[in-house]
């Protein structure tokens, strides 16, 4: 650092996105912000510190792609003073994001698998495909709490509850970590919570919802080793987090003791000044967010290059800033080994980014993730039976991907490229056991009245009809989900409500599949419905899956990770509520769920045998033990998902009415019998008070075990005796499944 001229040091500070301008808005304001003529020559002169998607921003041959990032690491290495390498990072919500590699399912989907063990495994495949291409950073987790279903991005998040958001969450993040790549925590923190569910607008939560609800996901997975953090678009009660060093530097850092790298959710640097008008040009921009605690600007030179090497040489920013965000990022390269000697980009001779192996994974979380929300008896379906499979996500293999999978993100901008993964569709995979006629019945959003009645001569004519709804994955206005694709009511889009009551009304029995992004609110039709399947955008082999549990192939095991809506139900609504926040006598509008979170049907039930609390005396500062007797009387394999919901009847604050501290997923062999046996830290009990402090405190509590967070079982009443005690980040997070 003592060598490094000023330039040389900024140089580290910022990524650099080769072939933005290739087609596509893919971040907001992209062509707003971006420079497309970068003089790629002069910049490698003085060093580069990130390259952005290099894989991920056009459809590209792997190994091809794989032998232009050498070139390129070659030039930078050998053009610079100091031969450093660039760090390179990729999109990784679904996978790799770039062309030809695995499609894993959407973040929705690992919430309903309730198994973190699973998510741990994805996380490693896909950090070992990192690995093999060069790649050191993947911006994923999405570590935001749904509140809002509305919000475009609810498909991006993992579910409304902080505690499956962040075990889940934490699991990706050792899967991602323990290959040496990189995982980037996103978005820290609050972007979840905007008014009105709209994306990039502002926020305005408590210190208490902030603490209680939306950080402990981010504390989960900084403990399972992330080394990078992704700061959120939005303001908060009129302070953009992009430069807030209290949020930045003395909560994270101080307070969490990260030493690892944060960057620029891209160009919410130059948002500073643009958007939230709190910079008066780029260089104030720059310094502040350098000040507040972000690192490296992304995605590409903006306000950390000639903005802020102007601002620093005139005086108004602090070199000392730039030190020490320069420290931390040399210090990470350092630990990639890119700043060895010896260092060189390896190039392999051959790349298959969708191999069996990685498949059968994605299929293996798909199935787990497909949630039977009700059934009147019609499900399993026998094979033979003539079937009308009809709506506008049976025969589109979109249907099945998220906004950030690359077919949706980037190769809809290349329509005449392929898909690069095979994606069967619903009706591909029925097709092969039934006696099948398709219909469109309408597009996601308009259609014409003559395709309904197709699709409704088509239920006539049939045994069972299939009604494949839901959305389309795009950004900014390009779906009806994702990035930029906000709603503004929970109604199916466009006409499909009135093709499914068309459906409904020629009294062929409806099985509803939902592909979707976010639930619907269902609740008119949910009753002549003969079963409702949800899929949260279950990726490459989603069709697979849904197929497997339509036939029988599979056993339901999914459960929700959010709720559904009941009827004219308003929003933010989430099961995470005070009294106040629950059916009342006092308000006409009634927020009880339709399906409540964590819910979920098999084929096969579990019996609950015996739920016991080991000792109901509870010291505030050591455990207690829940032991939970399963049992299966059916000739097949089940699953059920255990899960233990706190609640305390008197605190200094409002609290939830229930809140999960734990969960459980056990599969039970057919005839067999489990003993499940929880342990349970009083610091799960913990909130944050009237000081601001978290605590623990002594009194009355009751542990609700159920197999959702309506269907309890079992209601168990603890003590918590001792003193009050204050905790911190070091605070036990999870239970003891030992």
């Amino acid at each position: 650092m003592d060598r490094m001229t000023l330039r040389e040091k900024l140089a580290q500070l910022y990524g650099v996105w080769v072939g933005i301008d290739s087609g596509g808005e893919m971040a907001p304001h992209q062509h707003d912000f971006a420079d497309a003529e970068l003089d790629w020559d002069e910049l490698v002169r003085h060093g580069i510190g990130q390259l952005t998607r290099v894989y991920g921003t056009r459809p590209v041959d792997p190994v091809i792609g794989a032998r232009s990032l050498a070139r390129s690491q070659r030039e930078i290495v050998g053009s610079g003073r100091f031969g450093i390498p660039a760090l390179v990072h990729e999109e990784t919500l679904t996978g790799l994001a770039a062309w030809q590699a695995t499609v894993y399912p959407s973040p929705l989907c690992w919430g309903a698998t309730f198994d973190p063990d699973l998510v741990y495994r994805m996380g490693a495949r896909i950090g070992g495909t990192l690995r093999r291409l060069g790649v050191h950073q993947g911006l994923a987790p999405v570590l935001d709490v749904a509140r809002d279903l509305r919000w475009g991005r609810v498909e991006e998040t993992i579910g409304e509850d902080p505690h499956l958001v962040g075990t889940i969450g934490a699991a990706y993040v050792a899967g991602l970590e323990s290959t040496g790549v990189i995982a980037t925590l996103k978005h820290f923190v609050g972007y979840s919570a905007s008014r009105a569910g709209r994306n990039l607008a502002p926020v305005s939560v408590g210190p208490r919802e902030l603490a209680d609800v939306l950080l402990p996901p981010f504390e989960m997975a900084l403990r399972a080793g992330a080394r990078s953090v992704m700061n959120a678009y939005i303001d908060n009660d009129g302070v953009p987090a992009a430069a807030d060093p209290a949020l930045l530097t003395d909560l994270l850092r101080d307070g969490y003791g990260f030493t690892g790298t944060v960057v620029a959710d891209y160009f919410s640097v130059a948002f500073l000044h643009k958007l939230h008008g709190v910079a008066a040009d780029r260089g104030d921009a720059a310094g502040q967010a350098l000040a507040a605690g972000i690192d490296v600007e992304l995605p590409t030179v903006d306000c950390y290059g000639e903005p802020l090497l102007a601002a620093v040489e005139r005086g108004a920013v602090d070199a000392a800033v730039v030190d020490r965000a320069l420290e931390r990022v040399l210090r990470q390269k350092c630990e990639l080994g890119l700043l060895d000697e010896d260092w060189v980009p390896e190039v392999p001779d051959g790349v298959d980014l969708d191999d069996p192996e990685s498949r059968s994974l994605a299929r293996e979380v798909a199935e787990r993730s497909i949630v039977l929300l009700q059934n009147d008896g019609m499900l399993p379906l026998s094979p033979g039976r003539k079937v009308a499979v009809v709506g506008p996500r049976a025969n589109d293999p979109g249907a099945m991907l998220g906004c950030y999978s690359f077919p949706m993100h980037v190769g809809v901008h290349h329509p005449e490229v392929p898909f690069g993964v095979s994606v069967p569709t619903v009706l591909d995979t029925l097709n092969k056991d039934y006696e099948v006629t398709y219909a469109l019945g309408c597009p996601v959003l308009g259609g014409e009245d003559t395709d309904i009645a197709e699709a409704v001569a088509a239920a006539e004519d049939a045994e069972i009809c299939v009604a494949v709804l839901g959305d389309r994955a795009g950004l900014f206005g390009g779906g009806t989900s994702g990035e930029g694709c906000d709603a503004s009511d929970l109604k199916l889009p466009g006409r499909q409500e009135e093709l499914l009551e068309a459906l409904l009304a020629t009294g062929t029995p409806v099985v509803l599949v939902l592909l979707s992004g976010r639930p619907y609110e269902l609740s008119r039709q949910a009753g002549r419905l003969a079963a409702i399947v949800c899929g949260f955008y279950p990726g490459e082999e989603g069709a697979v899956a849904l197929a497997g549990v339509l036939s029988g192939r599979i056993n339901p095991s999914g459960r929700l990770p959010v709720g559904f809506p009941g009827e004219e139900a308003s929003q933010p609504s989430t099961y995470l509520t005070a009294s106040l926040g629950q059916r009342s006598e006092v308000s006409t509008v009634d927020p009880t769920p339709l399906f409540p979170f964590g819910h979920g049907l098999s084929y096969a039930t579990a019996t609950w045998d015996d739920v016991a609390v080991m000792d109901p005396s509870w010291p505030t500062d050591g455990s207690t033990r829940v032991r939970v007797t399963l049992s299966n009387g059916a000739d097949r394999a089940t699953t059920e998902v255990v899960q233990i919901y706190l609640h305390d009847p008197v605190a200094e604050v409002a609290r939830p009415v229930q809140q999960l501290i734990a969960a459980k997923r056990v599969e039970l062999a057919a005839g067999a019998t489990e003993v499940v046996e929880i342990g349970l830290h009083a610091d799960l009990t913990s909130y944050t008070g009237r000081t601001g402090k978290r605590i623990v405190e002594p009194g009355e509590v009751e542990l609700w075990i159920g197999s959702s967070s309506a269907r309890i079982v079992s209601k168990l009443s603890c003590a918590l005796a001792g003193p009050r005690r204050e905790v911190g980040f070091d605070r036990v997070l999870t239970a003891d499944f030992s």
